[in-house]
């Protein structure tokens, strides 16, 4: 049986993400050599492209595809137990999520039988049995109902809606098990955070300041004319031009996490000069990246030092 496995799935726009998100997996675990850190990318799946400007629900409002989204590598969520050869187990995670404790730990909780181990999700959409995917411990014998590009095509077909899919909504009732927040801490970094998920697209501490490439939610159920606005606006100005820019993350230590992970990558190599400042220049990556660097300290020592 092949090792156990966390899956980034990505897309280019968020492939600096992923590496750092990589990098913090192996440095913060003290088993570093017992599981694997693969990524999955939209290029290596065409059924994604394919699709390219049609259309589909989210939550019940129409959406259009297009492979150019920051987040369009969110159907891949559905893909590690089919690579896994449906056996053994598979973490998935969003490429802005941070390890800050040992994901082996994860690995190696009691799932008391269970497909799925994962957080539900905030407000009210959590109260109603929606699940954050975004972090994933996956049981891959117990999934071979996961057949992601068959599923994806069926958002196309109107046979289900993204968001029910997204959400685990389509799940045997039973299948999944609560994780506790700290796996997947949404913005929030204490003490007590396993992964730090930078999930907030407006504030993620290596866009600030770049122009917004993604499209705002149409969907805002306890007050709809924000869904009426976003639509009309992008009409009327274009998509994004409503907010703009990203912003700065208001806690600056999670900005400081994130690009000291990333001063330990460049160090090793890891990611280059060459290619952090191409990133830069298709607005991947923040513009003043070398100045936040130069500012940035050191991290603590790693868990697997």
């Amino acid at each position: 049986m092949q090792k156990p496995c966390v899956f980034i799935h990505t897309n280019d726009k968020q492939i600096v993400g992923a590496i750092v998100a990589r990098h913090a997996l192996q440095r913060n675990s003290r088993h570093a050599d017992a599981f694997d850190v693969r990524f999955l990318q939209t290029a290596d799946y065409p059924f994604l492209a394919a699709r390219e400007g049609q259309r589909f629900k989210r939550d019940g409002i129409e959406r259009v595809w297009t492979l150019d989204d920051l987040q369009s590598f969110t159907p891949l969520r559905f893909m590690p137990p089919q690579v896994m050869g449906y056996e053994g187990r598979a973490i998935v995670i969003d490429p802005d999520v941070f390890a800050i404790g040992d994901v082996w730990e994860l690995f190696s909780r009691d799932m008391q039988g269970r497909a799925i181990a994962c957080r539900r999700r905030n407000g009210a959409k959590g109260l109603a049995g929606y699940y954050a995917s975004s972090v994933m411990l996956l049981d891959c014998a117990k999934l071979t109902h996961w057949q992601c590009e068959r599923q994806f095509n069926e958002l196309f077909d109107g046979e289900r809606d993204y968001m029910d899919w997204i959400s685990l909504k389509l799940e045997p009732p039973g299948s999944i098990a609560a994780l506790e927040n700290e796996w997947n801490d949404f913005d929030r970094l204490t003490p007590q955070t396993k992964m730090l998920h930078n999930t907030r697209r407006l504030t993620q501490p290596w866009k600030t300041g770049l122009p917004i490439d993604w499209m705002p939610p149409d969907a805002f159920k306890p007050f709809p004319p924000f869904a009426w606005a976003m639509r009309y606006g992008r009409r009327l100005f274009g998509k994004g031009r409503l907010i703009g820019r990203y912003w700065r993350h208001p806690d600056r230590k999670q900005e400081a996490l994130f690009f000291g992970l990333l001063r330990e990558c460049l160090d090793s190599g890891v990611i280059s000069e060459t290619m952090l400042r191409a990133e830069m220049a298709r607005d991947h990556v923040r513009h003043d990246a070398f100045e936040v660097l130069d500012r940035t300290a050191p991290l603590p020592q790693p868990l697997a030092a």
